[in-house]
């Protein structure tokens, strides 16, 4: 048996096997939100239409709310919890290539790093694309074409994180994409 400290700090015994509630469900509603939209943006719908715009605007918001969820959320949401120092990064990445990460129960560093990144692009790519509804913008092609090249960085950064949460997946012996829909992950380390 060991102890975890639960939300609003008691202390609470945790026999092997159990699971804690990590991610909730604003954080699950955003992820999979942003997963469909971007599904639907990059292969389904046409470039410029009205649907097109909608996504993209819904996203947009999404991130929104999820920078203002990440200041007033539950403990995992939180920036304060997961933004990593450059020195965890270092030494995150360093135990990584050796095979020796350790676990976490919210995001690793470089799990941060990539949510920060995409949450990003997720806003550029959304402002770029409201650029081109402009009258001062339509149809200037750099606007058009850093538009693009945004939302291929989303496809490449999506699928670095798809392949980093299956090796993750695998590695710690817990299945992460279920905990995105459950959200709930193992409790013991």
């Amino acid at each position: 048996m060991s102890i975890l400290t639960g939300e609003g700090g008691a202390i609470q015994p945790l026999h092997k096997g159990e699971t804690v509630r990590v991610w909730d469900p604003a954080v699950r509603l955003f992820h999979w939100a942003v997963v469909t939209g971007c599904v639907l943006n990059l292969f389904i719908l046409e470039e410029g239409k009205a649907l097109h715009r909608y996504v993209g605007y819904t996203i947009a918001a999404l991130v929104t709310l999820r920078i203002v969820w990440g200041f007033v959320g539950t403990r995992h949401a939180r920036f304060a919890d997961f933004v990593p120092r450059p020195s965890a990064v270092l030494a995150y990445g360093s135990a990584l290539v050796r095979g020796r990460e350790p676990r976490f129960v919210g995001h690793n560093p470089l799990g941060a790093l990539m949510m920060l990144a995409l949450m990003l692009l997720l806003a550029l790519t959304a402002g770029s694309g409201f650029m081109m509804t402009l009258d001062a913008f339509w149809g200037v092609k750099w606007v058009k074409e850093l538009h693009a090249v945004l939302a291929n960085a989303i496809l490449v950064l999506a699928g670095v994180h798809a392949f980093a949460a299956i090796v993750e997946s695998v590695r710690h012996r817990e299945n992460l994409v279920l905990a995105m829909v459950t959200g709930r992950k193992r409790a013991d380390a």
